[in-house]
């Protein structure tokens, strides 16, 4: 230390200032007062070194400070001689000087101010330091606790994006014997929002445009600060097309515009629009897609009945899955088409009233069936490969994109077929007759029994009315008899049609694949039926046996001596027995 009394004599010598008279030097010292303890006084800087500022405070001494006491206001500052700053005196040293502390005489103004602030209500800047448990630390002159509620209107995601930043606070509480001071800065955006509110109420209204800022995003839409009140903006007024999530358009922070739909002054409650900024699409849609139209759209949704297809924003057309390809038939349009790809397709129909658009893609290619009727004519045979078989026929591979179908009624005259598989395998090769087109319908009908001819154009022929044919019983029912005569030909002897007797039914009589001998008493081909009769056949060999006398004895007289009439059987044993003796 230097004693402050020697100074300014040694200072004048080394400045070659002989000249300065003792009155003045006395003035200098009588002008340096003594300095209490614990209080702050203001002192001028009269050194400085790369680690110390000397201070004179005016107690015949000078201290040094750490130089680093100086920056914490300002780091960047030079401290030059002559410069003046505020100090605390903590204690006079036992060796003689004092020791001064900057930084508590920063400390102790700051205290002071905050003091001033929270009674005046007011405001105190400070810069956020970093992050402390429950909320952030602030350097306001002093560390301040900012509480993690008191930071902002709304939770901040990323607090580490806040540090280095500076701020205006509110002075909540503060305690200077603990150093504890708690600061808000959502109070002040509290009353500027509150006032901004209040002028929001006056100049609000349904069907202005505004901006806002995003604040916050949901499933359902958006929540937009307006600059005093917040707005929703609902996902189905984000825009006119379609929106799987708001996030997908929008990021929280970003500024847009927005139309006031309707606005409660009662609630503060906004209803927003963003769609509504622009024309609704569909207002134009008939003169821009008119029926037989060629455009590229994307595919944004498939279902199982077909895909969605967006021409423009906010205008969607479907394509059904017949709609889809002339020749494949997929079982799921998602076969055919990618759910982001970009297709042509063509505008089959346009319901502007109810917002539909009917589309088609076989349509842009050539269709197979404008050219079928003239590659297979009716009558035609044609041969192919079974794809399907299925319990009312099989499909025949024609062409790519043609299938034709024989019905099982048509694979043959005679059999009776109970299902298709039984004679046929898929993947065979067989030989058809084309029996008809329908284009409309898109069906292409063939059969194989027609590969033939009909037998039953021939029965009149064969089998004509009176004549005796014999044939074998395949069936014996309550209403009568089945007698096969020939593959595919059957005849039905009716139960009254066995005989003269009343029979109340066959069953047990006739045995399936006995032979018997009956008379063709009915004949239709249309109706592919013969009606059979072994009563007439039993009447007609009656007849010819008494022409010729060949009735035994015996079933004559039981005849005259009325013991009953004859049976069918009695009768074939008669003319068995006649034949005998003949």
């Amino acid at each position: 230390m230097t004693d402050k009394g020697t100074r300014p004599a040694a200072a004048a010598e080394e400045s070659g200032m002989e000249d300065i008279s003792f009155a003045e030097l006395f003035e200098q010292e009588d002008n340096n007062t003594v300095i209490t303890v614990q209080e702050v006084a203001m002192g001028t800087v009269v050194g400085v070194n790369a680690d110390a500022v000397l201070i004179d405070v005016g107690d015949k001494a000078e201290s040094y400070i750490p130089i680093g006491e100086f920056r914490t206001d300002d780091p960047n500052r030079v401290i030059k001689l002559g410069d003046k700053f505020e100090v605390f005196i903590e204690k006079r040293k036992e060796e003689g000087g004092l020791l001064l502390s900057r930084e508590k005489a920063i400390a102790i103004k700051v205290w002071e101010e905050i003091a001033r602030i929270q009674e005046e209500e007011g405001t105190i800047q400070g810069r956020i330091d970093s992050r402390v448990k429950g909320g952030m630390s602030v350097d306001i002159g002093v560390p301040a606790f900012l509480p993690y509620s008191q930071i902002d209107l709304r939770p901040v995601k990323d607090m580490d994006e806040l540090i280095g930043q500076s701020f205006d606070f509110k002075i909540l509480k503060f305690n200077r014997k603990r150093n504890n001071v708690v600061i808000s800065r959502r109070a002040i955006l509290e009353e500027q929002r509150a006032q901004l509110r209040e002028q929001m109420r006056a100049t609000l209204k349904e069907g202005q445009n505004v901006v806002g800022a995003i604040t916050n995003i949901t499933d359902y839409g958006l929540f937009i600060d307006l600059g005093g009140m917040d707005g929703l903006c609902h996902i189905t007024d984000l825009s006119w097309g379609r929106v799987s999530h708001p996030s997908k358009l929008y990021n929280v922070g970003q500024e847009i515009e927005v139309k006031v739909l309707k606005y409660d002054q009662d609630s503060d409650r906004v209803s927003l629009g963003i769609k509504q900024l622009r024309q609704d699409p569909w207002e134009t849609v008939p003169q821009k897609y008119s029926a037989g139209t060629k455009v590229v759209g994307k595919v944004v949704s498939i279902t199982d009945y077909g895909a969605f297809v967006e021409l423009e924003e906010g205008v969607e057309g479907l394509v059904h899955i017949s709609e889809m390809s002339w020749s494949k038939k997929p079982r799921h349009p998602s076969r055919i088409v990618s759910v982001g790809a970009d297709i042509e397709v063509q505008v089959l129909k346009v319901e502007a009233e109810t917002k539909r658009i009917s589309l088609g893609m076989k349509q842009l290619q050539p269709n197979p069936w404008d050219v079928v009727e003239e590659s297979y004519p009716i009558g035609a045979i044609i041969e192919g490969k079974i794809k399907n078989i299925t319990d009312f026929g099989i499909f025949i591979g024609i062409e790519e994109g043609i299938d034709g179908l024989i019905h099982v009624s048509d694979l043959s005259w005679t059999e009776r077929i109970k299902h298709p598989s039984e004679k046929y395998s898929k993947g065979e090769s067989i030989q058809a007759v084309v029996l008809k087109i329908d284009k409309e319908n898109e069906r292409f009908s063939l059969g194989v029994k027609q590969l033939k001819p009909d037998p039953w154009q021939a029965v009149f022929t064969n089998y004509p009315i009176g004549s005796s044919v014999e044939g074998t019983i395949t069936n014996v029912t309550d209403f009568g008899i089945f007698v096969q005569l020939e593959e595919g030909i059957e005849g039905l002897v009716h139960v009254s049609e066995i005989s003269k007797d009343k029979v109340k039914t066959p069953v047990g009589q006739f045995n399936i694949g006995d032979t018997i001998k009956t008379t063709v008493i009915n004949v239709s081909s249309d109706d592919r039926k013969i009606g059979l009769s072994l009563k007439s056949l039993e009447e007609k060999e009656v007849k010819s046996s008494e022409a010729t006398g060949a009735v035994s004895n015996e079933a004559a007289l039981k005849a005259q001596k009325g013991s009953g009439p004859a049976t069918f059987g009695d009768l074939l044993k008669a003319a068995a027995a006649s034949a005998e003796e003949a």
